[in-house]
Order: C-alpha cells, then sequence, then structure tokens
C-alpha cells in the first residue's frame, strides 16, 4: 500500500483546537507507536548502515520532544529544539551539516526524541533532511509528526524564551541564538522551542508556568562527534553480546549513586568535550578528590541519599491542565520528596569544605545554604517535620495523610480522624476472621487492590477457605483473597484519604507556587549535584585502578596502556603497550598473527581517548592526548541479512561514511578492512583506502593481515609500520606477547603454524608450508627499489627531523642537556641516512643478480613499486638534527617535561641529496 500524507484533527480527541497534526505513513503519529518505514527507492542511502542493535541503550525511557527545521543550500543549516517533558529542561543547537546530515543524525540518536516534529512543507516534495530522518527513524526509536510552517516563526521562539527561561538566563540565551546569523536566516533553534511549547500545551495536555523550564543553548562546536555505529561496536554503552551486561565503557565509568549523574555520565560518553580548559577543571577536581580521603568518603556518603531531583522539580513546573486526584496526589508525593532533596544538600556542602579546585569551590557554593534555606522555610512552614518519602505504597499513603502540619484545615484533622478509623477497622476484621475460622490472616496493601488477605498455604491443612473469602488468588505457596467487608471497609479508607487530598491541595499548592520562583537555583544545583555525582564515580575507579591523569598536547603519546574493560574481565594481569602518534607517525599498520592483540590494541587507543575527552583519568602510567572532534571506527562485521548486503558490501558501505567525513582533527581505527572478498582485490581496495586516509591527514590505526600494505606503503610520509609480537620455538609453536613491537610482522607464515593446532588431515600442512615457500621465492625473485623510493625514506627521516625540532621548540630544555640531546639527534640522524644508502645499494646489486623471468600480471598486487606523488612534499626540509625514525614515548616524554626552549634551528637542505654531518 502506498505512502501519504494526509490532514487530520489533532491528536487528542479532548482538546479542541486549531493546532494540527497530520497522518504520516498509515497511522497517525501523534496517538499510535512509531511507524514502520521503508528506505525510499528514489535516491541512495546516505546514514551510514544501522548496526546489529536497534538503537543506543538508554537508561531509562524518557518524554522527549523534539523540533527540527533546515536552511536549503550546498552547506545546510539545521536548527534543532529538544523539551524533555521529565526533567524539565531544552535544548537549543544549531548545526553546519553536510549533505549527508551525519550530525544532525547524530544528535537525534543521542538525545533519542520520541517525537519529531517537522515542518509540513518538507514532505511535500520530501527535502533531503526529511528523507535521512524517514531513513533513521526506526533505529532512532521515534514518530514523526507534521506541523504548518506558521508555527515555526522566530518572533515567537524569542517569545518563548522571554517568558518561560529563568529570568537570569533569558538575557544571555537571546544573545547566544540572535548573535548566530545560521540561527536566524534558517528559522534557527530558537523559534522551534515555540513550536514545541505549544505542541506540548496543545497536544499532550501540559504546560509550564512562566520563568520555570532550563533552557540551554548548545553550540554546534562543543564536544565530540561519535556515530551510532561506532557506539555500538566500542561497547560504549552497551556490552554487544549482552545488553544487560556491565561489560561496556558506561557500565564501567557508571559507579554514580544518583540518577542525574547516571544521565550526565551517558550524556558526555557519546558526546565528550572538546574544550581543553573545561576538561583540565575537570582533572583538576578529579585529582583533588583521589589525594583527599576523607573529602571523597563524605561526598560519597552525602550522594547517596539523593533522589531522582530532576525528575522531582519537573513534576512541580509542569501544570496540568485538567488536574484531577491523582495529580493532586502526586503533587503531596513530589513536596515530600522535594522536602528530602532540599535536605540531602547541606551534607554536600559540609563535605566539600576546604576544596581548593574550582569545580568543587563553584558546586560547594552552590549547595551553600542560603541557596536552600528559602525552600526549606517553605516547607517548614506547611510540611511536617517528620514527613519522608517512602517507597512502600501504604508508607507513602500514610506520609501523604499526615504531611501538612495540623490547623492548616480545621475539616483536615477530621478527614485525618476518619481515615485513622477506617483503617483501624480493616485490621480489626482481619484480626476477627483469623479468630473466628481460626487461621493465621496476614493483611497486605497494594496500590491496586488496597487492603487484601494473605494466606500460607501451609496454614490451610488441606481445608477449603471459608465461603467468606472472594476475590481468591492462588500462587505456590500463598493464596491471596479480600472479603466483601473489607473491600466495604477499602472504599471507605480511600473515600477517607481523597478528601484529606483534597484538603491539603490549597496548602500544597500554595508551597508549589512559592517554590517555582527558586527553581532557578535549584536546577543549577540539580545540575552540580549530577556533576560532582560523575567526577566522584571517576575518582572511585581512579583510588580501585592504577590510572593516570591524561595532558591536553599536540601529540598522543600513551606508556604503558591498557584496555579498560578488557582489564577488568581479565583474571590474568593485562600486558599493557606504549602508543605513539603524531601528524608524522599519523597512519600505523599493526600486523600480527591470528588472536596476537591487533582488536584490543587499537580500541584501547579509542576508548582512553573517549574516557579523556569526557573528564576521567585513563589507565596508564603517562598519557597526552591531541583534541578530537569526531571519532570513526571499522570494526569486525557479520553479513546484514536484513539489509540483504554481505560482510564486504557492508565494510564498503561502513568505510565510505568515514571517507566522507574524517578530517584532521578526527581519530579513526579501523579492523581487517577488504577481507570479505578475494586477497588481490581486498589488498587494492585496502591500499586505495589507507592513501585516502593518510591524505585526510587524521589518526588511523589500522590492523590488517596484509602484510604488502605495510611494505607498499613503507616509504610514505606519515605511516608507520607496528605489529603484535610473538615468539616461535623451534617446534613450531607460537606463544603470543600481546607487546607492540616497530616493523611490519617478521612471521610470514603464522597462519600456518596456528592451522597446526587443528587436527588436519596428515600432509596438509606440510604440503601447504612447501607452497608457501614457493611462492615466497617468486615474490623475492620480483621485488626491486627505486630511486622513488630511495627518496621517499629520505624524505620521511627529515620529517620527523623536522617533528622534533618544533615539539623541542616548544619544550623547556636548555644548556648543556639541550646541546648533548642534539648532538645525539645529529649522530642518529646521519647514521640512518648512511644506512638507507647503503641499503639501496645492497638491494640493487641483488635486484641484479636474481632478476630473471617475466613478471605476472596475476602478482602485480606483490611486486607493486609505490610511486605516489604527495602534493604536501616540500621543497625544502629542516635538517639541523633528528631522533629515531620511530619517536617512542619515552623520548616524547623527555621532550615534553624537562626541555625548554630552542632558538633558530633549521637550515633547508633538499631531500634529493644527501644530509652530512657538516651541514648540522
Amino acid at each position: 500500500m502506498s505512502r501519504r500524507l494526509r490532514a487530520t484533527a489533532s491528536s487528542s480527541a479532548s482538546v479542541s483546537t486549531s493546532y494540527p497534526s497530520y497522518t504520516y505513513g498509515e497511522y497517525n503519529t501523534t496517538t499510535t507507536s512509531r511507524p514502520r518505514t521503508r528506505r525510499s527507492t528514489g535516491r541512495p542511502g546516505t546514514a551510514r548502515p544501522r548496526t546489529g542493535a536497534s538503537t543506543i541503550a538508554r537508561i531509562e525511557a524518557q518524554q522527549v520532544v523534539c523540533a527540527i527545521t533546515e536552511s536549503r543550500g550546498i552547506s545546510p543549516t539545521v536548527g534543532m529544539a529538544f523539551v524533555n517533558l521529565d526533567t524539565g529542561e531544552a535544548v537549543l543547537c544549531q548545526l553546519c551539516d553536510s549533505q549527508t546530515y551525519v550530525r544532525t543524525v547524530h544528535k537525534l540518536r543521542v538525545y533519542g526524541p520520541s517525537e519529531i516534529l517537522i515542518v509540513s512543507t518538507a514532505a511535500s516534495p520530501k527535502s533531503k533532511l526529511f528523507s535521512i530522518i524517514e531513513e533513521n527513524l526506526e533505529v532512532i526509536e521515534s514518530k514523526l509528526t507534521l506541523l504548518d510552517r506558521r508555527y515555526w516563526a522566530e518572533s515567537a521562539g524569542f517569545d518563548s524564551i522571554q517568558s518561560l527561561a529563568f529570568a537570569e538566563d533569558v538575557d544571555a540565551i537571546k544573545v547566544s541564538v540572535a548573535g548566530n546569523y545560521y540561527a536566524v536566516c534558517c528559522i534557527a533553534a530558537a523559534s522551534m522551542g515555540d513550536s514545541v511549547i505549544k505542541y506540548i500545551e496543545l497536544g499532550l495536555g501540559k504546560t509550564f508556568p512562566l520563568h520555570s523550564l532550563r533552557i540551554k543553548y548548545e553550540p554546534s562546536e562543543g564536544s565530540m562527534m561519535i556515530d551510532v555505529s561506532t557506539i555500538y561496536t566500542l561497547e560504549l554503552v552497551q556490552n554487544l553480546q549482552n545488553q544487560k551486561s556491565r561489560d561496556c565503557l558506561f557500565g564501567l565509568l557508571n559507579e554514580t549513586l544518583t540518577p542525574m549523574g547516571s544521565r550526565l555520565l551517558r550524556s558526555n560518553i557519546l558526546q565528550p568535550l572538546t574544550d581543553p580548559e573545561t576538561l583540565n577543571t575537570r582533572y583538576d577536581a578529579l585529582e583533588e578528590l583521589t589525594t583527599k580521603e576523607e573529602m571523597f568518603f563524605g561526598t560519597r556518603a552525602a550522594l547517596k541519599n539523593f533522589l531522582d531531583a530532576d525528575k522531582i522539580l519537573t513534576a512541580l513546573i509542569v501544570i496540568p491542565i485538567k488536574p484531577t486526584i491523582q495529580t493532586t496526589e502526586q503533587s503531596i508525593n513530589q513536596v515530600i520528596m522535594l522536602k528530602q532533596f532540599v535536605g540531602s544538600v547541606k551534607p554536600i556542602y559540609e563535605a566539600l569544605t576546604g576544596a581548593r579546585s574550582s569545580m568543587l569551590n563553584n558546586i560547594r557554593e552552590l549547595c551553600s545554604p542560603e541557596n536552600v534555606d528559602p525552600v526549606q522555610d517553605l516547607i517548614d512552614s506547611v510540611i511536617n517535620e517528620d514527613t519522608t518519602f517512602a517507597k512502600q505504597p501504604l508508607e507513602l499513603r500514610n506520609q501523604r495523610t499526615y504531611a501538612v502540619k495540623s490547623g492548616v484545615n480545621g475539616l483536615l484533622d477530621v478527614a485525618r480522624t476518619t481515615y485513622k478509623e477506617a483503617t483501624e477497622d480493616a485490621y480489626q476484621h482481619s484480626t476477627e476472621l483469623s479468630q473466628e475460622y481460626d487461621i493465621p490472616l496476614e493483611l497486605k496493601f497494594d496500590s491496586g487492590r488496597q487492603f487484601y488477605i494473605k494466606i500460607a498455604t501451609t496454614d490451610l491443612e488441606d481445608r477449603s477457605l471459608p465461603p467468606v473469602f472472594t476475590n481468591i488468588f492462588r500462587k505456590k505457596n500463598m493464596t491471596e483473597c479480600q472479603t466483601l467487608e473489607l473491600m466495604k471497609r477499602n472504599q471507605k479508607i480511600t473515600v477517607s484519604h481523597q478528601e484529606v487530598v483534597l484538603m491539603s491541595d490549597e496548602a500544597i499548592q500554595a508551597l508549589i507556587e512559592g517554590a517555582r520562583g527558586h527553581m532557578s537555583i535549584l536546577f543549577k544545583i540539580c545540575e552540580a549535584i549530577a556533576m560532582l555525582d560523575m567526577i566522584t564515580a571517576f575518582a572511585h575507579l581512579v583510588t580501585t585502578h592504577d590510572y593516570v591523569r591524561p595532558h591536553i598536547t599536540d601529540t598522543l603519546a600513551i606508556k604503558a596502556g591498557r584496555h579498560p574493560i578488557r582489564e577488568k574481565l581479565m583474571r590474568s594481569k593485562f600486558v599493557p603497550n606504549d602508543i605513539y602518534a603524531s601528524q608524522q607517525m599519523r597512519f600505523q599498520i599493526i600486523t600480527g598473527c591470528n588472536m596476537s592483540g591487533k582488536s584490543t590494541y587499537i580500541r584501547s587507543v579509542a576508548l582512553m581517548c573517549i574516557m579523556a575527552q569526557v573528564g576521567s583519568f585513563v589507565p596508564a602510567t603517562y598519557a597526552s592526548f591531541p583534541i578530537f572532534h569526531q571519532l570513526f571506527a571499522r570494526l569486525g562485521m557479520d553479513d546484514s541479512i536484513e539489509t540483504n548486503v554481505s560482510t564486504f558490501a557492508a565494510e564498503m558501505r561502513e568505510i565510505a561514511f568515514i571517507l566522507r567525513n574524517i578530517d584532521k582533527r578526527s581519530l579513526a581505527i579501523v579492523d581487517e578492512l577488504g577481507r570479505g572478498t578475494s586477497t588481490r582485490d581486498g589488498l587494492a581496495i585496502a591500499i586505495a583506502i589507507a592513501e585516502a586516509l593518510v591524505q585526510s591527514r587524521a589518526l588511523v590505526w589500522f590492523a590488517t593481515h596484509f602484510v604488502d600494505l605495510a611494505t607498499i606503503l613503507a616509504e610514505r610520509n606519515g605511516v608507520v609500520s607496528l605489529h603484535l609480537a610473538v615468539e616461535m620455538s623451534n617446534n613450531d609453536t607460537m606463544t603470543m606477547l600481546y607487546k607492540i613491537a616497530e616493523g611490519a610482522v617478521k612471521e610470514s607464515h603464522y597462519g600456518l603454524a596456528l592451522a597446526r593446532v587443528v587436527p588436519l588431515p596428515d600432509g596438509l600442512v606440510d604440503r601447504a608450508e612447501h607452497i608457501a615457500q614457493k611462492l615466497d621465492r617468486q615474490k623475492h625473485r620480483r621485488k626491486r627499489t627505486s630511486t622513488t623510493v630511495i627518496q621517499e625514506r629520505k624524505r620521511k627521516l627529515i620529517l620527523n627531523l623536522k617533528e622534533h625540532l618544533v615539539q623541542a621548540q616548544k619544550g623547556v630544555m636548555e644548556g648543556e642537556v639541550l646541546s648533548a640531546w642534539l648532538k645525539e639527534l645529529q649522530r642518529e640522524f646521519v647514521s640512518r641516512m648512511t644506512a638507507i644508502d647503503a641499503a639501496a645499494a645492497a638491494e640493487d646489486q641483488e635486484s641484479e643478480e636474481d632478476m630473471g623471468g617475466s613478471q605476472d600480471d596475476d602478482d602485480d598486487a606483490m611486486s607493486i613499486e609505490y610511486e605516489h606523488v604527495d602534493t604536501e612534499r616540500p621543497t625544502t626540509q629542516s635538517s639541523n638534527a633528528s631522533k629515531p625514525t620511530v619517536i617512542t614515548v619515552e623520548s616524547y616524554i623527555t621532550s615534553t617535561e624537562s626541555s625548554s626552549t630552542v632558538r633558530a634551528v633549521s637550515e633547508s637542505a633538499s631531500t634529493n641529496r644527501a644530509v652530512s654531518e657538516n651541514e648540522f
């Protein structure tokens, strides 16, 4: 059946209004569950392919409404507004996106709106943004609602901000939005707010009082972009095998004690920060908590008493259009919870006494008594001092009944007396039944049935229940039932309780109205508690694991880094590894045997970068990171049956997505690319993709079994080859060392060694070894080294020299230490340049002796002479000094931590001539 759009009435039958919604597909999206959508056949899909998980794992189901619009053009600007009805927060943002709308889809998937509002004209004809949202509806698990264009007015959006935002935040928000050109020209994020608010009021039956909504403006360049496929494959928020398992990054870091802290942690993992100043502020606070034991334990103890303050405060500011007895009862519940929240703030203030870091001081100031005393006074004037929040239904009803102080309403005390007598009658009835029928009875309560009777099966002694008992429900060892008299008394108790609630309502509503005037500071305290909870969760990890504070620099250098999740799962000690990457070592080819730890190594890089940009310490003994704005992962993948694509087709779509969006501020990890097709085609595609990734200037870790890839790209500027070491014994057995080492893997036939473990037929592996040796001899005869390769090696060495000198120039080394360091670099540089010339001469001689026979086209992939024309090649290079070609983490730490300023250091030297010792 063809899909169509047709105008309908409002989603709420009980609300008569001219605010229309539209039917999308075959269902009215404002009243039914999310529609199933098909991918459009009129245009190719631009979104990244779906993963095996239907959506990002969520902490809890939340009601989030999103409004979205776009400008038109080559580089579209997208305005969005998210209103979370559960936490009382509105987030406005705008993005300068690409034609694939990758950042827009990322935002939608991170916030996970339950309803998406979009202007109706975008659906006929379909705009590209509309089509992409349509493609991803099933993944986002959202509904799509179309609204008329007239509700997307910028002036109305500013009016909504003026009336709903906290009074002290209005000017700042309006300046943030008005100062952005795209926000104005494309009816940007501010105008979205009006659409959302109108829809919430008229479509969902809720409204907000004046100056009661947390409205935030979120700039587009404030966080790292991680697409959903990467979130899934890196196991950031859920485990791949078991979605309920805590064996994921979120599960590892989530030592939070409050729901607010848990939500903030999840949001930070999905959108890590990119502001170095903010990160260093978090590092300072975390370091202080880890060094002050009394403050740490005091803070953790104080956090245990907090309820979900976000939901408490939101419930107090959301006004139902049609109040009922249930909403009145909930109002009393929320006031009781507000009382507990306000009372829990002071212990935080006391626990943070003596804090030195700016973040902890700011949190302590927000939690100071003068900020909560006005609200506490309001509560104390209405609510009994001994009233506390209870979780059991009967206890909560009793607390609700006796919450308001005596004397507020004369009839209230009478109604309470009636409630008390009716409750006592229920217990008396249970006692009388037990004596009359000689059966031990237990009176229980739940919200649905009110009071009911519970009888142990063993107490009946094979007797049937007397006919006075009704509504019998038998369980394994218990029988639950009621009597007509008990149901009558339940009704009397309910009526008296409702009278109490209605008589308490006036005082409760006055209290809530007074508390709304302090919502701004209460929400800020709530946010401060969430941040403190997240930081203390990190501190808990640091105190139980060997984590170190990272440094924000221009170079990625990690000493003894570990995979945080794998380390947690392993019973034996995890083998750490060093990691180093810079622009001259930006593309790292990782080879190694099967099960040697390649995937674990590259995954640990990505996970530690995320941890560092969240504000956590990392599992290493030293770590420095640049700020990454995008993270991509192309990891192992099976055939996708639901989309009818093979493993190879799926990974090509994945890598195409990466190549369209990667840039120099990105980090990418790629595992086993091209293994889903023939060896020759897979190697050719891997080489082409590797060239494009090198050209992007992003930091890339490329794990592969194509050893020829490392050989072919060895001379390319920015490329370095590493491998996971193994130990071969005389009896052809291998021991995995899980240690990273320089160069490509030396064991050319490690697959055959592993094959011997499998009980294959006798002689089969021997035959395979004979064939492999024959192929090796053919390949060796065809190998040759050209002048181009020699020049590439020399240029690469000189560019490494330049990078080391720049690092030294930014350091703090001077005097004799600097002189000795430069002399050592000089010696290393000259020796390596001489070694390149000697190796080239030896290979030329060997090539002349062994060159015989024709070259077969089928073996071209094994004998590629790399002659890439590098558009980045400089005409001159610095040639004053150099360290070894492969920079170690130790050398980087030395040059950055114990050095000073290097003055004027380099003279030009041509890349086509040898560099002699006199040129230094």
